[in-house]
């Protein structure tokens, strides 16, 4: 996913995702991706918006929320 869905902005998203899903989902996800990118010529801010609609939607499916929960800031 990094190497050819990463618009700048994904990195930990990605991480998220290929941590929290299970490996056959990760493949299932990898094959949706292929079929619908591979014929059209999409800019790279669009495949990774792809990628993010299509993980989510795994995501929910299995109830796992791919959002990164940080920490507030003591003053």
């Amino acid at each position: 996913m990094l190497a050819n869905y990463n618009d700048g902005r994904r990195k930990s998203f990605f991480g998220i995702a290929v941590n929290l899903l299970d490996l056959h989902d990760l493949k299932n996800i990898i094959e949706q991706i292929n079929s619908k990118t591979a014929y059209e010529n999409l800019t790279l801010k669009e495949k990774a918006n792809i990628v993010v609609t299509i993980s989510q939607t795994v995501a929910e499916k299995k109830n796992i929320a791919l959002k990164l929960n940080k920490k507030q800031a003591k003053k």
